[in-house]
């Protein structure tokens, strides 16, 4: 969406004759629906004065067109400043100008990030170079249009306000000052001279407005580049229902068009598959010219995959593949050709930090695509937020009359493989009865340690096969070194045990990260990702009671929002507020016990619970 649109000669018309900021405002309003804040009508006001300045320059065109407040489409990304025309060989051109007012920035040790003041307080964000790169790489990549008709873009920043320092220009930056060029407040003249080298005649063929009105496709380098970084890789070969399943999704992704809606459900637990399934998916789907996205709500696995990614593809690409649930609430119908959504039943009702945008995430990714598949187990729900289920994908796909196809994958591949010690661990925690009440010698390592330091050594000596073994546990312990960073969470002084929550430190590359198997793994940064060996500490949220799982959300760290909103339910309805908050957190430890391929060993906090589990396995007397 374009908020405003003019050439250049009446962009200078209406800073000369008329109040900018005003002009765009009352555009933003009619367009967007929504108000804006006065800081960014200020910022308008002062940088587009600035702009005018650059383009007082009679050998810039007339009639070059001019864009301010460009809405990339299905993007949260907005262009400040946009030039149109041709250059010097009459090929269309467009110049992407990130504006800023900045007047001093710093230099960080992260690519492509600078350190500025943001409502009075220091925060890291993109070096302004990037910024605008990473818009003309996005567009580059997904806009058909300007694949088709052979568009150019070329990108710069300009900082009006910021004198020449060692900081914003450093050499740390280099490959993105020479990708987008960055003007400083004495540059003003250099604005113009790269303005004219690339605007030699004006718009005269609506290029902004085919670019918005274009299709959003894969560049063929894109699906190369993808296929090529994950083929071969033993972690994505489908095996047997995998197989079954991605051929079936694949076809009805082929079949998806026109106004008919398809919907896929595949119902799978925990080592099944399914997020392999779904990245194969992606890259099937991509391959076959469809615009595809990978969607979970959960952002681990997300930032896992861009991680794999990093090196293989640009950064606007990896950020297009992969992307949260909550996105959709705003996005036109059958935006897109096909969704893989991982992790469905960690879908909500509302988006938002605050959970008061849209109306159900299931709804909307439906509304969004031509063809949905969802991955889902049930049994991983974990939060009181959480409503993905089969009924309601269902009653969804009902609403908008779509065609509905179910499968399930079976097969075991994590946990050696062991069926065995899914059944048996469902049966112990009591989620549902099973034949498996003790488990088989030969199911699935499982360990159970009678003190922490223990599983930690286990683990550190573990992790130096190939960096595969981390320690989890369950949420009852406060984040406290969040804000002291020299402070412990989990601590148990008889034992010389001090960790740390991992957040702090390695947010949710904390499951890949080479130095982060000392921290502590929660839920939240685990579902949906595995590994070879894991160590688990079970907290006194869930313990064991004359032979029966009793729960108690009470013992719950304060920080955790997975129960949220269950305090209030339990004053109006106990046992149904205690019921939910039961399933949740043997779902929970169901999730974080099955993360290991190899082996799981465990820490129990209460003693009675270790004896419980000791005796079903084998070790310890039954009767």
């Amino acid at each position: 969406m374009i908020v405003y649109a003019s050439t250049k000669a009446g962009f200078i018309d209406d800073v000369t004759n008329a109040n900018i900021e005003d002009v765009i405002l009352d555009n933003y309003m009619q367009k967007l629906k929504r108000k804006t804040s006065p800081s960014e009508v200020q910022s308008w006001r002062e940088s587009l004065m600035y702009m005018n300045l650059v383009l007082m320059d009679r050998d810039i065109p007339d009639d070059a067109g001019i864009l301010v407040e460009f809405m990339i489409p299905q993007s949260s990304f907005r262009v400040d400043f946009i030039i149109t025309g041709n250059n010097e060989s009459s090929e269309e051109q467009v110049i992407i100008i990130e504006l800023k007012r900045w007047s001093n920035a710093t230099l960080t040790d992260k690519d492509g990030v600078v350190r500025t003041a943001f409502g009075g307080r220091l925060a890291e964000t993109s070096h302004p170079s990037y910024q605008a790169w990473s818009y003309a790489a996005f567009l580059s990549s997904y806009n058909e249009t300007i694949h088709t008709d052979d568009i150019s873009l070329a990108p710069c920043a300009y900082l009006h306000n910021y004198e020449e320092d060692d900081q914003i220009t450093n050499d740390f930056y280099e490959p993105y000052l020479t990708r987008a060029p960055l003007f400083l407040k004495p540059d003003r003249q250099k604005l113009r001279e790269f303005i004219k080298k690339h605007i030699r005649t004006g718009d005269r063929t609506g290029i902004m407005y085919r670019i918005e009105n274009g299709k959003i496709r894969p560049s063929k380098a894109l699906a190369d580049s993808l296929v090529s970084m994950l083929k071969g890789n033993e972690e994505f070969i489908m095996i047997d229902d995998q197989k079954l399943v991605y051929e079936a999704a694949m076809a009805g992704a082929r079949k998806a068009g026109g106004e008919q809606k398809s919907v896929m459900i595949v119902e799978g637990g925990p080592g099944t598959g399914k997020s392999v399934v779904a990245i194969n998916l992606l890259v099937g789907i991509t391959k076959a010219g469809l615009v595809a996205k990978y969607i979970t709500k959960n952002s681990a696995p997300r930032e896992v995959y861009r991680a794999m990614l990093a090196g293989n593809l640009r950064g606007s690409d990896i950020r297009f593949l992969f992307d949260g649930s909550g996105s959709f609430h705003q996005a036109d119908k059958n935006t897109f050709d096909a969704l893989v959504v991982d992790e469905a039943h960690r879908l909500n009702a509302r988006s938002g930090i605050y959970n008061h945008i849209g109306e159900n995430q299931i709804k909307e990714l439906i509304n969004a695509s031509r063809f949905s598949v969802f991955f889902i187990d049930e049994d991983q729900k974990i939060s009181t937020r959480d409503i993905g289920s089969v009924d309601e994908i269902l009653k969804w796909a009902g609403r908008f009359n779509a065609n509905v196809s179910r499968m399930s994958l079976k097969a075991q591949f994590r946990c050696k493989g062991s069926n065995g010690y899914l059944a048996w661990l469902d049966n112990t925690l009591q989620i549902r009865k099973t034949a498996n009440i003790y488990l088989g010698s030969d199911d699935f390592e499982f360990i159970i340690l009678d003190n922490p330091a223990e599983m930690r050594d286990r683990i550190y000596e573990l992790n130096r096969e190939n960096n595969k073994a981390r320690m989890l546990a369950g949420y009852c312990w406060d984040w406290v070194s969040k804000r002291k960073r020299n402070a412990y969470d989990i601590v148990f002084e008889e034992f010389g045990f001090h960790h740390r929550w991992n957040l702090a430190s390695y947010g949710m590359h904390y499951i890949i990260d080479p130095d982060s198997v000392s921290e502590i793994g929660c839920i939240h940064t685990s579902q949906g990702l595995e590994l070879d060996h894991v160590g688990v500490i079970v907290g006194k949220d869930m313990v064991a009671r004359n032979g029966k799982i009793i729960t108690d959300f009470r013992e719950r760290a304060r920080t955790d929002k997975s129960l949220s909103g269950i305090v209030k339910m339990h004053k109006q309805d106990p046992k149904c507020a205690s019921d939910l908050a039961g399933k949740l957190i043997k779902n929970t430890y169901r999730t974080l016990l099955t993360r290991g391929m190899k082996s799981c060993c465990v820490y129990f906090t209460d003693p009675e619970t270790r004896e419980y589990f000791e005796e079903r396995t084998g070790t310890g007397d039954l009767f």
